[in-house]
């Protein structure tokens, strides 16, 4: 558990190198994946690596590290022996289905705070794990008279939880089981005095992060006016904790969710005011992603001159480069990403062929291991070839996202399936694209 006497790990920041926090972390996230492990690794966990709080990992990021760093003993890495952190002896590694990335520093909040949360019955569902939980009604779990760094620290990784999972399988599997560990969130938040400041500081920014991700939960499956209730409720927390970075993330979500339920100048102005929240947070990743949901909403009202300024702002501000400064949630923002968003815009404007340039080099850039997103970038390329006079290849893409849909839930890329569906109709003549007809009906019987 972290310490107030904890001693700064410089073995494992000059291990590091040059590298950002984001960026090392992004290396640590890979390497798992190498060797079959599930780490939900950020820069937020390296800064607590190197500044002493995680004295010794827990059993998955062992074996991650001693991977990265062949030859060397956590000794070498700087952390200390497992038996004088933990005051007991250590115990024989064992390997579990799920590969648990949670922190042995959060085990005591895990078991009364997570229990009945995303993780567990998400992991169940989707086979990542070993046993469903059973729901506990918000009541039965006993408020802490003064909320400490556990509980904290619990709320922090049920957010990080929620996305990795929504990363590998989409929306909508995970949306209701969310609701509870939301609401056991601002449960905290009303159950009494935080141990200081910070610690009260860090919950409001947990809270609100989880409002926003089941809030996308929400968004991404469709249920706009559930998504947009707690998009209102983050923004709401973050103006109470006078937090420009959470208000700056609500905002940016909250552009996102108007464009695609039509209110596209809503979409610009909320993307103005993230923009404004974070001119100070020295992120300008951060402002390229809030520059790509003004371009938007640009789009969408038709002004061609307003979407190319903001497209071409958040490229000038994509090429600065990531920063230590970068929000935690933005993992998902790199160039793939930057392709699909723009070729959303020139959709939206009717340049089918340019958004299907954009789109395709959106499915070359992103890591395959990612299927959620890259099912995304397929669909957003079959649509646009369809729209774009190319069936054969809109056929094509559009059977590569078939082939993903036995591990992805998503209500967004079965809409956009279904649009594709529907331009290459008329082609039915076609092998190829008869073909995608035929399968697209039976893994969605509204088609028929």
């Amino acid at each position: 558990m972290a310490s107030s006497r904890a001693v700064p790990n410089l073995v494992f920041r000059r291990l590091r190198g040059n590298r950002s926090p984001g960026e090392f972390a992004a290396a640590v996230r890979r390497a798992a994946r190498e060797i079959g492990e599930h780490v939900a690794c950020d820069a937020r966990y390296i800064g607590r690596v190197e500044a002493g709080e995680i004295r010794c990992p827990n059993y998955a990021y062992e074996r991650v590290f001693l991977h990265m760093f062949p030859g060397l003993a956590l000794a070498d890495l700087g952390f200390s022996a497992r038996e004088t952190v933990r005051g007991r002896a250590a115990r024989p590694v064992v390997d579990r289905p799920d590969h648990s990335h949670t922190s042995e520093e959060s085990d005591v909040l895990r078991r009364a705070f997570m229990t009945s949360g995303t993780a567990t019955v998400a992991a169940a569902a989707f086979g990542l794990g070993t046993a469903p939980a059973v729901a506990v009604p918000t009541a039965a779990l006993p408020a802490p008279r003064r909320v400490g760094e556990a509980e904290v620290r619990a709320v922090e990784e049920e957010v990080r939880r929620i996305r990795l999972l929504d990363d590998r399988h989409g929306a909508d599997g995970l949306y209701r089981r969310a609701a509870l560990p939301l609401r056991n969130a601002y449960a905290l938040l009303d159950a009494g005095a935080a141990a200081s400041r910070s610690t009260t500081d860090r919950l409001h920014s947990g809270a609100g992060e989880l409002a926003i991700s089941v809030g996308w939960l929400a968004h991404d499956s469709g249920r706009f006016d559930e998504a947009r209730s707690h998009y209102a409720e983050a923004l709401a927390t973050a103006r109470v904790a006078d937090d420009p970075a959470l208000e700056a993330h609500a905002f940016c979500n909250t552009a996102f969710l108007a464009k695609d339920a039509g209110r596209h100048r809503e979409a610009v102005r909320a993307a103005q005011a993230g923009r404004r929240a974070a001119r100070h947070l020295s992120s300008a990743r951060l402002l390229s992603l809030l520059a790509l949901r003004e371009a938007s909403g640009w789009a969408g009202l038709g002004d061609r001159t307003g979407c190319e300024q903001a497209l071409r702002q958040a490229h000038d501000l994509f090429a600065a480069g990531p920063s230590d400064a970068d929000p935690e949630w933005m993992s998902f923002f790199g160039e793939p990403e930057l392709e699909w968003l723009e070729a959303q815009c020139h959709a939206t404007l009717g340049d089918w062929a340019a958004a299907a340039g954009h789109a395709y080099r959106a499915t070359v850039l992103q890591d395959p291991r990612f299927t959620r997103n890259l099912a995304l970038y397929r669909a957003e390329l079959a649509t646009d070839l369809a729209r774009a006079g190319a069936p054969d290849e809109a056929a094509a893409a559009g059977q590569q996202v078939l082939d993903l849909l036995d591990e992805v839930q998503s209500a967004r890329i079965q809409r956009m399936l279904a649009t594709t569906a529907r331009v290459l109709r008329p082609q039915r003549r076609l092998p190829e694209v008869s073909a995608f007809l035929d399968r697209h009906v039976v893994t969605d019987p509204r088609a028929m």
